[in-house]
């Protein structure tokens, strides 16, 4: 019956076929002493499972499980190797499932643990239950993971497998089949979690056996790797072995003459076919430079070739050799084929476990590794550095070149810190090489190798690794830090595949023009790039032609009428011209596609269609880019553009209507930051361009993509569009057009979507600023009620773009007119006030910006509005949430922006300060922040707080005032002490807010504080207070740089101005002396300490001015040497 089922092969969707095979294998079991039978029901389980891909339950599961371990332990051990394959198919992704069977399959004396050792002398045994452990390792999305011990189990046991050499009775593709399920294994492994560096996983061994396996099988390989790797900044250089019988002179050069005699021959077989294929396809190639790229060169890369298996090493792969130079026969050359697809595919296994690693480990962990996969140096007068670039040049299989690029991709993502310290501008250093100077020289061999393997490249799939590795090299290299150079010649090159026949390429080159010329713009070298005229022809600029490209006519692009072709094969153009990059992106986007460059799309097209989606989304994107970084170039196009992304909003694909729409976005920050950098020119010129523009986008299809319902996505967009406008332009729109804008977006704020909602209540936020509209009530009043609506949202996104529009609409309100005023509703000042309040308690993406609210309205608030009962409640409230907010364990941010509510909070002459009930907790929580608190930013805020309060009465009674002046006078005092040594940067500026703080004090203290002053006048404080005063008069501070958020940080009154002070000293100084003449016995001595004290300082301050006069008055011959 088990023969039967097996032979029968349903379709998928035959269940009862199914159904009945699962009947007969869980209810009807064959005996376990018909060990044929076991053979066959073994065979069937694999099939169904593997082949049919058969689902099985949990009790099937159990008791299929239980059934081949006792056949395991119970029959005779020719049938193992089958059961063994059958349980390999049942634990496949099932490990957390099988918990009640692990002790018997990977205890101490388990039965995977006994077959998988490399002791056992069965290879079939051994290599059936590396494929079982390797399929217990896998976890399927959504299971948990294989629990430990026996995780740690199974890698131990895989561990031993790659480290174990191969038994000399062993078949090389039997042996390499083993290493490819160990492989595997170690991958599924890898998977499971993040990487624990504990004493049974030692990351540098894995690495080494990793390093080791990638080049396994690969010729020309002569060299020994180290069982383990350390992190280091310099390379381990592998020993070289044991001399081998080498070729002699004669036999060397036959070989050259039939290299040379041989010719190019034939290809082996076209891309794509399968994977027994893909070694075959020949990488033998001459780059740019004429260097060899087929194997190792014999000039200065010589080295012996030493495979596994023991092939006679010789100076050239016997493989690559024509059938007449083969001194194998059929079968023999067949074997040998066999035998190197399989070794290519363990090297592929590794670099598929590497990329594990990759992703497994903390980056930070794996860049100690760097300099043993990524070479510093090409290999002149030795064996080649035994790289990941090493694979991708030398490697004849497309697929593990591939493979290598991925993982070198993988570890160049997100590496952008590791290569910050990069540098070579400066000279060389002749006693020693500072890491800066490798990891910069590491960064060009990166460029000149991934260049070489971007020219020698014959296979599709492995191109658009190649172009992607390069965009992942550029986005992260800090170019201002190295040598200019590395980039212009990686620019030709790459020109030419933006007309390459296959799609993929064509988009990756497109994506690494983006990331050309978005990283760190504007570069100097990208822009004299764009900036040069294109050629005539491709083939008429030298370097700008790869191999490919002078062996496909096809690829040269046929002029359209009026258009010239580039090197890219886009539109000519000259130096006063526009831009050719802005040119072909835009060709590419609007121009129909010319069939020559695009045979590889889906067919039956007409010579009229546009080129293919995502070539025309990367482009866009390019673009994009473009008009982010290097505005000033493309700004003579600005209106082509704009009828450029009007032309994608009338499209019916939605994501182009997007990238339109991100389009504008990019030109209107563009114009603003343009405009606000040409302060030469007048007003009235910059706009007139810029209001022809956005006449012509906020036209129909701008509106209909506002109103677009079915695509939030785009709405949000559009609205983060709007949001760009010039505020200068936006006041010279028409009536109607500035109409619609506001309604439209007013409108949006009750869409039912979140990110529609959040990016209208930011705009208006924006647009609230524009003075056209910052002192228009009626709109203040529409904004000011949708933003209030927005701040009881449930989505915090909103929430937080309510707050911050909050923010930017309380700003205004403290620069309007009394008219203004007078107008503004108290009913809707009221609501704003609870609002914020009720919002300073939400996350604290929202608190950082409705507390910063609460301060501009309760600066606000006028006599009229203090003197309504229905206010006092809310006052108080507003006043103790930011109080709260002051003391409490936010992030700094919010504690930043609500020390600079309580000083804005302060300006409100009106507010009753000194005498309000909250006043005494305000002043104690800014004397705490002052005094305690480890951000130095924080600190600098509160204690121009503190400053703020313009008369005596305003800091309360004598107490109060004593506590000011002693928490000032503390923080001054330990102003060099701190947690993080980041915070010394601010040191400076605090210090300096302090010193304008405490003279602020002492010009309006009165005689009743002289106490206080007196008590730390006294102290061992005194001298040190006292060179800080003198160090800030002597304008030797760092004044302030004020504001973190927006409009936070255009307060007045923040800045310590040392002439300030100084003028105040004097006047304080001239105040207390009258004081002093009139004063009473008792008190005298109090008034007369501070007097010396701020007479000391004087003194002292003015001899340092006098020293310093006498500095630089004297001759330069008679400053000291």
């Amino acid at each position: 019956k088990c023969i039967a089922i097996q032979q029968i092969r349903p379709n998928k969707t035959d269940t009862s076929t199914l159904e009945i095979s699962r009947t007969y294998i869980t209810n009807r079991l064959v005996p376990l002493s018909q060990e044929h039978l076991i053979i066959k029901l073994s065979q069937l389980i694999h099939q169904l499972l593997n082949q049919l891909q058969v689902i099985v339950d949990e009790h099937a599961l159990d008791v299929l499980v239980s059934y081949c371990t006792r056949a395991l332990r119970t029959c005779s051990s020719w049938t193992h190797p089958e059961v063994l394959l059958a349980l390999s198919s049942l634990v496949y992704g099932n490990g957390s499932r099988c918990h009640r069977h692990l002790p018997e399959l990977l205890g101490l004396s388990g039965i995977l643990v006994n077959y998988g050792d490399p002791s056992q002398p069965d290879i079939e045994l051994r290599r059936s239950a590396v494929h079982c452990l390797a399929n217990l390792c896998l976890s399927v999305p959504g299971q948990p993971y294989l629990e430990e011990p026996y995780k740690g189990v199974c890698y131990g046991i895989l561990l031993r497998t790659l480290q174990s050499p191969k038994p000399p009775d062993v078949e090389d593709i039997v042996f390499c089949t083993l290493l490819q399920s160990a492989l595997k294994g170690t991958q599924y492994f890898l998977n499971g979690g993040k990487w624990k560096a504990v004493s049974t996983q030692d990351l540098g061994t894995l690495l080494a056996l990793l390093k080791r396996f990638m080049f396994y099988g690969l010729p020309g390989i002569s060299v020994e790797m180290p069982q383990v790797l350390y992190p280091a900044p310099l390379p381990q250089y592998e020993t070289i072995p044991a001399a081998k019988p080498e070729l002699s002179q004669d036999s060397a050069s036959q070989q050259n003459k039939k290299r040379k005699s041989r010719g190019k021959g034939k290809k082996a077989g076209a891309e794509g076919k399968n994977d027994d294929d893909d070694h075959t396809s020949g990488h033998l190639k001459t780059g740019g430079s004429g260097v060899d790229q087929s194997g190792w060169s014999l000039g200065s890369q010589s080295a012996s070739v030493t495979s596994p298996s023991g092939v006679t090493p010789q100076l050239y792969p016997s493989w690559k050799k024509g059938s007449s130079d083969s001194e194998f026969s059929d079968p023999e050359g067949g074997m040998q084929t066999k035998l190197r697809l399989y070794q290519a595919r363990v090297r592929q296994s590794a670099l598929q476990c590497f990329l594990a690693v990759v992703k497994c480990v903390e980056k930070r962990i794996l860049y100690g590794y760097w300099s043993s996969f990524v070479p510093d140096a090409p290999g002149i007068g030795g064996p080649p550095p035994l790289t990941l670039l090493t694979i991708a040049l030398k490697d004849p299989s497309p697929k593990v070149r591939a493979g290598s690029l991925q993982v070198l991709s993988a570890l160049l993502e997100g590496s952008r810190q590791f290569l910050s310290t990069a540098e070579d501008t400066s000279a060389p250093r002749q006693a020693f090489t500072p890491f800066s100077a490798t990891l910069a020289a590491s960064v060009r061999e990166l460029h000149r190798c991934l260049l070489l393997a971007l020219v020698a490249e014959s296979s599709c799939q492995t191109l658009t690794q190649v172009l992607k590795c390069l965009a992942h090299l550029v986005s992260n290299v800090p170019y201002n830090r190295l040598r200019p150079g590395l980039l212009s010649p990686l620019w030709k090159q790459i020109r030419p595949y933006v007309r390459h026949r296959d799609v993929n390429v064509r988009v990756s080159s497109l994506t690494l023009f983006g990331a050309l010329i978005s990283t760190q713009a504007p570069l100097p070298e990208i822009q004299l790039l764009l900036q040069q005229p294109g050629s005539t022809s491709a083939l008429s600029t030298p370097g700008i032609s790869t191999p490919q490209e002078l062996s496909h006519n096809w690829r040269l692009p046929t002029r359209r009428d009026g258009e010239a072709s580039s090197p890219g094969g886009g539109v000519e153009g000259d130096p006063e011209g526009p831009c050719w990059m802005l040119q072909l992106c835009v060709s590419l986007v609007t121009q129909p596609r010319e069939e020559p460059y695009s045979d590889s799309d889906a067919g039956g097209s007409s010579g009229a269609s546009l080129e293919p989606l995502p070539i025309r989304l990367e482009a866009l994107q390019v673009l994009a880019h473009l008009v982010k970084g290097y505005f000033s170039l493309v700004q003579t196009s600005l209106l082509e553009l704009g009828q450029l992304s009007t032309r994608c909003l009338k499209e019916q694909e939605p994501s182009v209507q997007l990238h339109g729409t991100k389009l504008l976005e990019e030109l209107g920050t563009g114009i603003i930051q343009q405009y606000r950098a040409d302060a030469n020119t007048t007003p009235s010129a910059k706009c007139v361009p810029v209001v022809e523009f956005w006449s012509e986008v906020l036209a129909a299809p701008m509106i209909s993509a506002l109103q677009n319902e079915q695509h939030p996505t785009l709405q949000t967009s559009a609205c983060d569009t709007l949001s760009s406008i010039l505020p200068q332009a936006f006041s010279q729109l028409p009536d109607k057009t500035q109409v619609l804008c506001i309604t439209i977006l007013l409108g949006l704020t009750y869409s039912e979507n979140a990110l529609v909602k959040a990016a209208a209540v930011r705009a208006l936020g924006v647009y609230i600023l524009f003075p056209c509209l910052r002192e228009d009530v009626m709109f203040v009043a529409d904004t000011a009620n949708a933003i209030l609506t927005a701040l009881d949202d449930r989505s915090p996104n909103v929430r937080a773009k309510a707050a911050w529009s909050l923010g930017n609409l309380t700003d205004t309100l403290i620069s309007v007119g009394l008219e203004f005023q007078e107008e503004f509703s108290d009913m809707l000042l009221l609501n704003m006030l609870r609002s914020a309040t009720k919002a300073s308690g939400d996350k604290d993406r929202v608190k950082s910006n409705a507390v910063r609210a609460l301060g501009n309205l309760v600066h606000f608030l006028q006599p009229v509005h203090l003197g309504k009962p229905v206010f006092e409640q809310p006052l108080q409230e507003a006043m103790r949430a930011l109080i709260d907010t002051v003391r409490g364990e936010a992030t700094m941010k919010v504690r930043w922006n609500a020390c600079y509510a309580l000083g804005n909070a302060f300006r409100n002459h009106n507010l009753p300060l000194g005498s309000a009930v909250w006043s005494k907790e305000a002043y104690s929580a800014l004397s705490y922040v002052v005094t305690s608190c480890k951000n130095f930013k924080v600190r600098i805020k509160s204690a121009a707080a503190l400053s703020v309060p313009s008369t005596r009465d305003r800091y309360g009674d004598a107490q109060q005032f004593a506590q000011v002046w002693q928490a000032l006078a503390q923080a001054l005092e330990h102003s060099e002490e701190m947690e993080d040594f980041l915070e010394y940067r601010y040191c400076a500026s605090l210090r300096s807010q302090l010193c304008h703080a405490l003279l602020h004090l002492l010009s309006v203290c009165q005689p009743n504080d002289l106490p206080a002053l007196r008590s730390s006048l006294s102290d061992q404080s005194r001298p040190v207070l006292q060179g800080f005063l003198v160090h800030y008069l002597s304008n030797k501070g760092v004044t302030l740089v004020a504001g973190v958020d927006g409009a936070a940080g255009d307060e007045a009154g923040d800045h310590a101005v040392p002439e300030d002070g100084l003028r105040a000293l004097n006047e304080t100084l001239t105040r207390l002396k009258g004081q002093l003449e009139e004063a009473v016995l008792d008190r005298s001595e109090d008034l007369e300490t501070v007097v010396n004290f701020l007479e000391d300082v004087l003194r002292n301050f003015e001899e340092v001015k006098e020293s310093d006069s006498k500095v630089f008055s004297l001759p330069l011959s008679k400053l000291p040497q």
